[in-house]
């Protein structure tokens, strides 16, 4: 079985001495510091090894897991476990409300919308996802945490969600600020280990906006290059610097509109996901069947759709069975686009609806994901 995101940090931890298992064999290091940047696909490092040459030459492949987002593999990420464990079911999903299921923006921390009401008050992080991180694990085992991030990400309701552990921020937006970032956390006299979670998102914004494999793009991939080689030589031997990402993309170039098509709302009262995973929630349970043969035959060419048991059946979330509260997050149905297929709402999803460059699914361009790493 190959091995996932959901790997690096138990992995981390067993470095650090931790009771934990070690599948990527870590070797123990005063201080560990995990870049993760955002949308950095291995198929993509692999297509363009002269743009990332030291990303492309010192890289391993892991897969991110389904579905192949940004809320749901950082979670992955820092709790050391698959969506069905901590319920981050994507970027989008129902969850109960006084007036019946409501969507749910994991990624904004919002309700019905990116940008709808903020609901870090009404549905609490630290209730949504209850689970203790591995950050917190490194807490009690008295190594320092750190955060080399963006500010707004410190006080973010995806990151009170699944990193949880306090730490020192060190604010990082651009490249050169995550590099000195890295940097001062590991240049320190002492013994007392520490560990950086270090983010950069803007290979995945810009391959939003223009594709995977654009120019502008591709631009960004160089410059993440240069940094991680500068970093690999300017790092002390006392840090060991692990580069990940959390999905790959593809270049869409076939949209279909469901909210152009009725016959795919019969029954149906919400649609969550994102345009590459749909979650489809049903008005009463009896529906399920018709709208399953409905679903698929509409999308036939398009996406494969499956019923919430049988993706359960199949462990598409993870292998362990979920609890019922995350088993009633994933839709009724599912809807998985296939090739470079994206199931829009232009409707309701304006901004999403219009991005090039999407992920979520399960074609190797969005679940391969490299770790690079300076052992």
């Amino acid at each position: 079985m190959p091995y996932t995101l959901a790997d690096v940090l138990p992995s981390v931890a067993a470095s650090f001495g931790l009771n934990e298992p070690n599948p990527l064999e870590i070797p123990p290091n005063r201080d560990v510091v995990v870049l993760l940047i955002d949308g950095l696909g291995a198929e993509l490092l692999a297509r363009h090894r002269d743009i990332a040459p030291t990303l492309a030459t010192h890289t391993t492949t892991l897969t991110a897991g389904f579905p192949a987002t940004t809320a749901t593999s950082l979670t992955s990420l820092a709790l050391g476990a698959p969506c069905a464990t901590h319920g981050i079911i994507g970027y989008s999903f129902a969850v109960p409300d006084t007036d019946g299921p409501r969507l749910f923006n994991s990624l904004r921390w919002r309700l019905d919308s990116a940008t709808g009401a903020d609901a870090r008050e009404s549905h609490p992080p630290e209730s949504v996802q209850p689970r203790t991180s591995r950050l917190q694990d490194l807490t009690a085992f008295g190594v320092e945490v750190h955060y080399v991030v963006p500010e707004y990400q410190a006080r973010s309701g995806l990151t009170r969600a699944s990193f949880r552990a306090p730490g020192t921020l060190h604010p990082a937006t651009t490249l050169d600020e995550v590099r000195a970032g890295i940097l001062e956390v590991a240049a320190y006299p002492g013994t007392v280990s520490r560990f950086a979670y270090a983010y950069f998102p803007d290979l995945d914004s810009t391959g939003h906006l223009y594709g995977p494999e654009s120019a502008e793009a591709l631009a960004v991939l160089r410059d993440i290059d240069g940094v991680v080689a500068d970093l690999l030589t300017d790092l002390p031997d006392t840090c060991t610097l692990l580069v990940t990402g959390d999905h790959g993309m593809i270049h869409a170039d076939n949209a279909v509109d469901l909210d152009a098509r009725d016959g795919l709302h019969r029954d149906v009262r919400l649609i969550g996901g994102e345009a590459r995973v749909r979650h489809i929630y049903l008005d009463r349970a009896g529906a399920a069947a018709d709208a399953l043969a409905r679903w698929s035959t509409e999308l036939a060419a398009d996406a494969q759709v499956v019923s919430r048991e049988q993706a359960l059946d199949e462990h598409w979330f993870g292998r362990t069975p979920p609890a019922p509260v995350i088993a009633n997050r994933i839709g009724d149905l599912i809807a998985v686009a296939e090739g470079r297929t994206i199931l829009v709402r232009p409707e309701h999803e304006p901004l999403e609806s219009a991005m090039v460059g999407h992920h979520g699914a399960r074609t190797a361009d969005e679940q391969s994901i490299p770790l690079i790493t300076s052992y």
